[in-house]
């Protein structure tokens, strides 16, 4: 082998090596699902993430209790190699207001979600309402205070821009989720020490966009705006990922 041909070997494995390098670097990204839900509902961002070559967990908590949903999310965060980006939607908001606190955590990202400030539940936000919300009648406790929703409801409020059948699948696939979930409070905020995104659904009929709005005002998020129901992940998926990539680069 000539000499020129060494020295173009050993330059294109430098680069690779430093390419390799470089995306190691890239914090991790970890995914709270929201209640009624589990880890596939980010099907559709998890392959555009990983195509930016980025490490995506997504984490799939019991919905037993909002301390154990932290917990769970704590060990996914404890578990990576490095520094993360925690991403939640819907009550997973919650989840990572509290577990977002690890010292891991560079940045939040919040889709469509609840943000607690310190010492609120959801239930409290939800509550403090003139009225309940509409969607409400749509939730069925059985005996051992384990809510779902009606196939109908969950088309009607929840997911009304994806296909009819993706519906149909969330409300057969939902995850059970324990009513004293929504009184877990918040014991410190973590969006007050960490820089975050806030993805507002303007056809949220769930969280309504005006108090999605006040979420990220008060956080100081950088916000980004998109034309979905509350599943915003499932019908805007592109929108959300780029919002992530976002926080990623912020701090990359």
């Amino acid at each position: 082998m000539s000499i020129r041909k060494v020295i173009a070997a050993a330059t294109v494995a430098t680069t690779a090596i430093g390419s390799a390098a470089i995306a190691s670097e890239k914090p991790s990204v970890v995914l709270v699902h929201g209640a009624w839900a589990n880890g596939s509902s980010w099907s559709k961002v998890v392959p555009l993430l990983q195509a930016q070559g980025l490490n995506v967990v997504a984490v799939h908590n019991p919905l037993s209790s909002f301390e154990a949903d932290v917990a769970a999310t704590r060990r996914v965060i404890e578990d990576q190699p490095g520094d993360v980006v925690l991403v939640g939607h819907s009550y997973g908001g919650a989840v990572i207001t509290e577990a977002g606190n690890s010292d891991k955590v560079r940045a939040l990202v919040y889709v469509a979600a609840f943000a607690p400030s310190e010492g609120q539940s959801i239930n409290a936000i939800v509550g403090a309402a003139p009225h309940p919300p509409e969607w409400l009648k749509e939730v069925h406790a059985d005996t051992s205070g384990v809510l779902s929703w009606s196939a109908q409801g969950m088309a009607h409020y929840f997911a009304p821009d994806i296909p009819a059948d993706e519906s149909a699948l969330l409300a057969a696939t939902q995850a059970p989720l324990a009513n004293v979930a929504f009184d877990g409070k918040v014991t410190t905020a973590a969006f007050t020490q960490k820089p975050s995104w806030y993805v507002v659904a303007d056809n949220d009929q769930i969280i309504p966009p005006v108090l999605q709005q006040i979420f990220a005002d008060t956080m100081k998020a950088t916000v980004v705006h998109v034309p979905s129901s509350h599943v915003a992940m499932l019908s805007q998926p592109q929108a959300v990922a780029d919002a992530i990539v976002a926080a990623v680069d912020s701090i990359h």
